[in-house]
């Protein structure tokens, strides 16, 4: 029989035994099972995407990242440090996949320090945030041991779907010496050269010469397209205008091999000086201004029209009538965020695309590739003869027998898929049948889209050119050549799901509430309409001894519209205080089922628990418990 003495002895080194087991085995699950992590995400946010690991996979020498973040200057902002955390756990987990090419260092750039000076070297700067004036780092800066950088000035919380794909691209971009080779391939006269019009140099389009910073671009001639060179990785085509087909031939079999392709096609280019003659200048009006690829279109399996121009009402910008009054020209549209396609990196930040005269895209049934939308107008849309703006004078006239379809039309897309040649007729050593993989491909239905007039003002400042964009056309072309110059596993890492968890019920309740708001608010303006249509027909009865003197009709309509309005936006009331009264009650169900009901079933069920196992416990030996 034990002694209390040894009993404590016993209890003590037991607990001793079971600590130093328990110390062990963090240790040795530290050791063999670093790196080991389960994502049990409902979108698997901290798993990297395929695409994602064939960029780290192909890392020649070590990349070092610095993340800087001021840690201390964002106590007070809980939002920011949130998303600060899944920064360094997705940075984590690229450095954890790297095989060692990545090398992490996380920095907190205090105020007048060594590591703000770092900070600012490298070209992040500080953002302030709050009232008080706080400025703040949260960036990344990326080196390569040729000194090489790449910079993400400020990691914005509402590009969170792309986060994955800007840390792959800049890991990418370092890991990448050369800048990428581009061809333009262009009807129109975009590029530098001479204009034996005026007897002197041309500039270059805005947009050709923002290609040029970021690229090594080179002008091919349509005329002689019959070969692409091996080391061309992207062709920006413009206004293939009746190409031969040998030049066709020579886009199927690059596009065959893994070349990328930005098309721009049009119904009717309106920069097209190609059939210009001074000496004739009615021939212009008569001449053909649209552009296909049919050939290659029919391979794809993609249905455009150039005979048929985009009229959109909600989208029209204002020109200027013949008359000096500004109008609506249905065929010049502006389009805004909600007409571009947010989970496509080309299109996920751009707020402001114009086009004139634009065609459409859609695909034919059973094509093998399929057409993702980057632009497309809005339901208040209609195609036309684009005949109809060869002789245009008065933009108003569009609005003649115009009849939205209540569809939405494709002006530019993205085309994937594996696809099959043109030509199947052609044989040759070097020919392709086929592609060995995913083909990617951009075709925008518009060529205007690249002019200047349409996004950007250029004025010449003590002899250089400045530019003052006022839309996003030429960040729409310089994104689309980014993303099809980069490898194919960056091209894969698409918008990805954000951390963010909305209440979607209530964002249903919000619907609802906001669907009935605009009927009563849609019944009110009839009504209005309805009562000024009756007070104008009261007053053109008249004579004009008593053209200023109220009716007794006329009095006794405006009192029922009064009271009517009156009544109306008490509805309108009602329904806003019956979505908060909604919401409150779904809040009060949540909390009742959180803190009561929940904590009840617990309770209820622990308590069962206990009686089963007491009633096993003192149940006789071989009864039935």
């Amino acid at each position: 029989m034990t002694t209390p003495i040894q009993r404590r002895l016993l209890t003590g080194g037991t607990l001793a035994l079971l600590t130093v087991l328990f110390i062990a085995t963090i240790v040795l699950s530290n050791a063999l099972l670093r790196g080991a992590r389960i994502d049990l995400t409902e979108n698997r946010l901290y798993t990297l995407s395929p695409g994602t690991r064939t960029v780290l996979a192909e890392i020649d020498e070590p990349i070092n990242l610095y993340f800087f973040f001021s840690d201390r200057g964002t106590r007070n902002f809980p939002a920011i440090r949130t998303y600060a955390t899944r920064v360094r756990e997705l940075l984590e987990e690229m450095v954890a996949k790297s095989d060692g090419k990545l090398r992490l260092t996380v920095i907190d750039p205090l105020p007048f320090s060594e590591e703000e000076d770092r900070a600012t070297a490298f070209g992040l700067q500080a953002v302030p945030i709050g009232s008080a004036g706080e400025s703040i780092f949260f960036g990344l800066a990326g080196s390569n041991s040729t000194d090489g950088q790449m910079i993400i000035p400020f990691f914005q919380p509402d590009k969170e779907a792309f986060l994955e794909y800007d840390v792959a691209k800049l890991v990418h971009s370092l890991n990448t010496t050369t800048k990428p080779v581009v061809a333009v391939v262009s009807g129109l006269p975009v590029g530098p050269g001479f204009d034996p019009q005026r007897r002197g140099m041309r500039p270059a389009w805005a947009f050709f010469q923002s290609l040029q910073e970021l690229f090594e671009v080179r002008q091919l001639s349509p005329a002689t397209l019959g070969q692409i060179p091996e080391d061309i990785r992207t062709v920006v085509l413009v206004h293939p205008k009746e190409l031969s087909e040998d030049a066709e031939y020579a886009l199927d079999q690059f596009v065959l091999r893994g070349g990328r392709l930005l098309v721009f096609v049009d119904p009717n280019a309106e920069l097209d000086e190609s059939a210009d003659d001074p000496e004739n200048p009615s021939a212009a009006a008569f001449a053909k201004r649209s552009s296909n690829l049919p050939r290659l279109f029919r391979a794809w399996g993609v249905n455009f029209d150039p005979e048929r121009v985009l009229l959109d009402a909600a989208t029209a910008l204002q020109v200027q009538a013949p008359s000096g009054a500004p109008v609506r020209h249905l065929a010049i549209l502006g389009f805004r965020s909600p007409n571009m396609n947010r989970e496509d990196v080309i299109t996920a930040e751009l707020s402001t695309v114009n086009v004139a005269s634009a065609g459409v895209l859609s695909m034919v049934d059973g094509a093998a590739l399929s057409l993702e939308p980057l632009v497309q107008s809005s339901t208040e849309a209609q195609l036309v003869p684009s005949e109809r703006l060869r002789f245009l004078s008065d933009p108003t006239t569009l609005f003649q027998d115009f009849s939205p379809t209540g569809a939405t039309y494709v002006v530019a897309g993205r085309l994937s898929g594996k696809a099959a040649t043109a030509f199947p007729e052609r044989a040759g050593p070097n020919h392709r049948a086929e592609s060995d993989g995913p083909v990617e491909i951009v075709v925008v239905a518009d060529t205007d889209v690249l002019s200047d007039r349409l996004w950007v003002q250029v004025a010449n400042f003590f002899g250089q050119q400045v530019m003052n964009a006022f839309a996003n056309n030429g960040d729409l072309v310089v994104n689309a050549v980014d993303n099809l110059t980069g490898s194919s596993a960056l091209i894969s890492i698409r918008g990805r799901a954000t951390s963010a968890r909305p209440f979607t019920t209530v964002e249903a309740l919000r619907r609802q509430a906001d669907s009935r708001f605009r009927e009563k608010e849609q019944e009110l303006q009839a009504e209005l309409a309805e009562t000024e249509r009756q007070l104008n027909e009261l007053q053109q009865q008249k004579d004009q001894t008593q053209a200023t003197v109220l009716s007794a009709e006329q009095r006794a309509a405006l009192q029922r519209f009064q009271q009517r309005k009156v009544e109306i936006r008490h509805q309108l009331r009602q329904v806003r205080r019956q979505l908060d009264a909604d919401i409150e009650s779904l809040g009060n169900w949540l909390k009742v089922i959180n803190i009561g009901l929940v904590p009840l079933l617990l309770t209820g069920g622990a308590i069962a628990f206990a009686w089963w196992r007491r009633r096993r416990v003192t149940a006789p030996r071989g009864s039935v418990a």
